[in-house]
């Protein structure tokens, strides 16, 4: 009955897992194919600029989502501060929007500059449990040829995520370059960021290089 319950247990959280990568994963092609759908065609600057597109609602749930599922994280010991700081991040992203593009306010200025420090805290963040936490074994067993590909992945993610956030912060530092702007580098950087965040959660969930049944 105990195993059975545990079995329960595992079952539950590989699936809190697949659903974050899902949302992670999805949430960049939600936005544009979305705003395409019932607005017009086009991308916008970044994945905040959907803030204020009609695609406001699924911008703002999923990062809530999110948040939530990464509050409810349970790996080893010590992982739960993690958790509660990528939990706080997410939603801080969702309900402090970003500074809008014509003629902002004061107020938006500085609701917009909490919106970036809150991203940046949470796509380090994330980086952390795909370097760091994702990585972890129990020091007990020896891990499988499937933990040991995971690993891989989840250390691929970890550094495409900061790197994504070093090329951003060197574009906020570079002098501005309207043919480049006009590919909208900050969307796209962002959304290989998220993307891979997303994948580094589905393989932790095991939709992705679960491991083997024993007999096989």
């Amino acid at each position: 009955m105990v195993e059975q319950s545990n079995d329960v247990l595992i079952r539950s959280y590989l699936t809190l897992r697949k659903a974050v990568g899902i949302i992670g994963i999805s949430l960049p092609f939600v936005l544009v194919i979305g705003k395409w759908l019932f607005e017009s065609p086009g991308i916008q600057n970044s994945i905040s600029s959907y803030y204020y597109t009609g695609m406001r609602n699924i911008f703002v749930g999923s990062l809530c989502a999110i948040g939530v599922f990464l509050f409810s994280y349970r790996g080893y010991k010590g992982d739960g501060p993690a958790g509660i700081m990528a939990c706080m991040f997410s939603i801080g992203v969702a309900l402090f929007p970003a500074t809008p593009e014509m003629q902002p306010s004061d107020l938006a200025k500085t609701i917009g500059t909490f919106h970036l420090i809150f991203a940046a805290g949470m796509f380090l963040t994330l980086a952390y449990f795909s370097l760091f936490l994702f990585t972890k074994t129990d020091p007990t067993q020896t891990p499988t040829p499937r933990k040991l590909e995971r690993n891989i992945v989840y250390r691929i993610c970890g550094w495409v995520i900061l790197g994504c956030i070093l090329i951003m912060l060197l574009g906020g530092i570079l002098p501005k370059n309207d043919s480049i702007n006009a590919l909208h580098p900050t969307f796209w950087l962002e959304s290989i960021a998220i993307v891979a965040f997303g994948v580094s959660w589905l393989v932790k969930g095991e939709a992705i290089l679960g491991d083997l049944p024993p007999n096989r």
